[in-house]
């Protein structure tokens, strides 16, 4: 029973998110961005126009647009009769599966905020998010990959006053948790479509909320509302040359903007196609690529090296059908962007972009000069761009420089993190991204880097002061400085530096990361056990000789591998 001590509902969402300026919000109505319709509108108006087309795939699980829309409807009044209301906020865990398309376009539907949590998250990350997004409702595997995520989530229930609902994706272990397989399943008699739309959110209002990067310890939530994200996937989905037709693999998790919505799984289902469930494992991906016939499909950098690398050791998948293949979430390698059309014979289209808005794109018709040794430009005319120096001030064209942004898909603003917002946006509006760009004369952006302390690890961001910050808690470190090291599989791995007064292992660290429940993929890869670290001009450490140290080392060390 829920606790009647509790108050009635957190505070408004509304309360804490930054706003487009009205006259900009005029300006893109005006422009046909923000068209007034839901996400829930969206995906319906395609399920009246094809109901037999086939929407999804799951292993032997096949669902039509009409079974989908059904489903969806169903989902969304069961959450109503667990309590759950516009505005509220679900943490949704789940692996690529039907469920998860179901109960995320359930809550756009009856106005619930999906948090999009990683598979990979613990509890430090979680309980985190539980607390900031004053979630009333949580929805995780049972186990996945050996790990007990439903145990997880009925402690952290525990500590959070809101924390009412847990739903599970296999069997309920815990008093009151829900069966998602049987909130997600058809209905048990027909679901009246205007009762779900009396509850229809306003297009201006919050959809769901992106997890930030995270520079300085935990995810930010970025709030994308209705009107944006509607945008966003049609725009990519667009540019990306899907429709009717496409077959898109999901192999990357959903929850991620990229496969979520860049197009991903809302841009195919906008525009009538079929999203196939899966994963990364090339074995897994070329099976479901020949067996569905997919024509599309995402992945970041070191995913496309191991697919390359598998289909050298194994060319008798038919990939026939595949005709684009999406790299983003990291910078990939010029020479190996070459390699994709010869190797896996698809068009590449490198993607650059971030949860917090800012989509750029190669065109599929862009000659390989483009594709290959660009990131892409932007796909809306009034994506905004400014490339200055450490000054502010704009860099000379064709120069590197740090990236700043607005345009109709770029939030003003994370949810509830003034301090943050003062840093991260200027006072016009601009979002200062942290990414090292030039702007060649075609209008195409080459990513250099980053300005921010972020350790991109196989597309995952990782911020740098959050695994120091793990540092100083092993006893015997002092100084901790965790900086990224290049590796030619995953991109980046983490290398800490640290000084220490006795001995100490990277297990150790591991340790105290363990016990803390973070996230696996932060744990880092190295530890460098110096007398001291090196300091700029104005005593802060000095990154970048770190940065310039590891690459040394790893040279150094280069014939003693082979």
């Amino acid at each position: 029973m829920p606790d009647t001590t509790r108050p009635e509902r957190p505070s408004p969402t509304s309360d804490h998110v930054v706003p487009w300026p009205e006259d900009v919000a005029r300006h893109y109505v005006r422009r046909g961005y923000w068209q007034g319709r839901t996400i829930g509108d969206e995906v319906l108006a395609v399920a009246d126009a094809r109901p037999d087309s086939v929407a999804l795939v799951e292993d032997g699980r096949r669902m039509t647009y009409r079974d989908l829309a059904e489903r969806i409807d169903a989902a969304a009044l069961r959450l109503g009769e667990l309590g759950l209301r516009p505005d509220d906020r679900i943490i949704v865990q789940l692996p690529n599966t039907i469920e998860f398309a179901v109960l995320t376009l359930a809550c756009l539907r009856l106005g619930v905020i999906p948090v999009m949590a990683l598979p990979g998250h613990r509890r430090h990350e979680i309980d985190y998010l539980a607390g900031h997004a004053e979630a009333v409702a949580i929805a995780v595997p049972d186990e996945l990959r050996g790990f007990d995520h439903q145990a997880m989530a009925a402690a952290i229930q525990q500590d959070h006053r809101w924390l009412q609902h847990l739903l599970v994706l296999g069997k309920p272990k815990v008093p009151g948790a829900v069966d998602l397989h049987s909130l997600c399943a058809p209905p048990d008699e027909p679901v009246s479509r205007a009762t779900v739309d009396s509850y229809r959110p306003d297009s201006r209002s919050v959809a769901l909320f992106l997890l930030s990067g995270g520079t300085t310890g935990l995810p930010k939530l970025i709030p994308r509302t209705h009107d944006d994200y509607v945008y966003n996937a049609k725009r990519s989905a667009e540019v990306s040359g899907f429709g009717p037709d496409t077959v898109y693999y999901a192999s990357l998790p959903l929850a991620h903007n990229f496969p979520l919505a860049c197009p991903g799984l809302l841009g195919t289902l906008l525009c009538g196609g079929r999203v196939v469930m899966g994963t990364h494992r090339p074995e897994d991906a070329f099976a479901a690529i020949e067996r569905e016939r997919v024509t599309a499909t995402s992945v970041v950098p070191a995913i496309a090296q191991r697919w390359i690398d598998h289909r050298l050791a194994d060319p008798d998948r038919d990939l026939g059908s595949l005709e684009v293949l999406q790299v983003g979430g990291a910078r990939l390698a010029d020479e190996v962007a070459r390699r994709v059309r010869p190797v896996l014979g698809c068009t590449l289209q490198q993607v650059f972009g971030m949860a917090e808005g800012l989509l750029n794109y190669t065109r599929l018709d862009d000659p390989d000069d483009v594709i290959c040794t660009t990131q892409g430009r932007p796909i809306c005319p009034d994506d905004e761009i400014l490339i200055v120096d450490d000054a502010g001030q704009p860099v000379p064209a064709g120069s590197p420089g740090i990236l700043l942004t607005r345009g109709p898909y770029t939030p003003r603003g994370y949810y509830r993190a003034p301090e943050h917002n003062a840093r991260a946006f200027t006072a016009d509006g601009w979002y200062r991204t942290g990414d090292i760009v030039r702007q060649r004369p075609d209008g195409n952006l080459v990513v250099e880097g980053r300005d921010k302390d972020m350790i991109n690890r196989a597309g995952e961001n990782i911020s740098a002061e959050e695994i120091e910050n793990f540092a100083y808690r092993v006893p015997g470190i002092s100084l901790a400085a965790a900086v990224a090291m290049p590796d030619p599989e995953l991109g980046e791995r983490v290398c800490l530096y640290a000084v220490t007064d006795r001995d100490v292992t990277l297990q150790d660290v591991h340790d105290v990361m363990e016990r803390a429940g973070a996230a696996r993929f932060k744990f880092p890869d190295r530890l460098v056990v110096v007398d001291s670290l090196p300091t700029t001009k104005v005593g802060k450490i000095d990154k970048k000789a770190l940065r310039a140290d590891i690459a040394r080392r790893l040279t150094e060390e280069q014939p003693a591998r082979h």
